[in-house]
């Protein structure tokens, strides 16, 4: 996890550590669409409305924990998450959804690869890298607005925009990688600002990359290239 000390756009916080990952989950294809979002949710908070399979986005971290909680209820699995006056828990071993941690996000982002993105090196910190703009949308080609998820070439595991579209949430509060070797990382204890990662959009080829930028905002911050995609414990 995270960038070694040449990576082209490589910023401080990305320290490279072993992590370890002891229990299989489930990572949703692609970002959460508009369409999904409202079958759950009953209306639709996205900026660039109107577009079923684009990403839902202008959705903040509260409204990401509400939908996984919904979305478990709908299909009668155990939330994965209590609210108790604005404090969010997790609970551990709910089947239900749940965001990514950040340690499971760059793993399914990675798919086994070791470069910047899942199908290449970084060429370029412009907008127009070529590597990227196979993957995914972001500022060299996505025309300052969302795209339906899907059109872009998946990565090893199948999994569709992890770079650019829109930016995802994650568990963890945002914080200082360990300088060595851990086992399934949750994050920091407290904090104030919780981790997004993948880049969006409207970001420069360096910023979507799959070890950072650790973009993280705090609970309630909601932008129109902000959205999800949930994970679950595979039983």
């Amino acid at each position: 996890m995270g960038s070694p000390a040449d990576e082209l756009g490589r910023r401080s916080d990305e320290t490279q550590h072993e992590v370890t990952l002891t229990r299989d989950f489930y990572l949703q294809v692609t970002e959460v669409t508009q369409a999904q979002w409202v079958e759950v949710m009953g209306s639709n908070p996205s900026y660039f409305s109107g577009c079923d399979e684009c990403p839902v986005e202008y959705i903040s971290r509260d409204m990401a924990v509400d939908y996984c909680n919904t979305l478990s209820a709908s299909e009668d699995l155990e939330p994965a998450y209590e609210v108790d006056g604005g404090v969010v828990s997790w609970k551990r071993e709910a089947d239900g959804y749940r965001l990514p941690t950040e340690s499971e996000w760059e793993y399914a982002c990675r798919a086994g690869s070791s470069t910047a993105f899942y199908n290449g090196d970084i060429i370029t910190l412009s907008c127009l890298d070529p590597n990227l703009g196979e993957i995914g949308w972001n500022c060299g080609n996505a025309s300052s607005k969302t795209h339906p998820v899907g059109e872009k070439r998946p990565n090893a595991w199948g999994l569709y925009d992890m770079s650019g579209n829109v930016w995802e949430w994650c568990w963890d509060f945002y914080g200082s990688y360990p300088p060595s070797p851990v086992t399934d990382p949750t994050g920091p204890a407290s904090g104030t600002r919780y981790i997004k990662r993948g880049g969006a959009w409207r970001e420069s080829s360096g910023d979507c990359r799959s070890a950072g930028q650790r973009s993280h905002d705090g609970h309630s911050y909601r932008e129109h290239n902000l959205g999800m995609r949930p994970a679950r414990w595979v039983r």
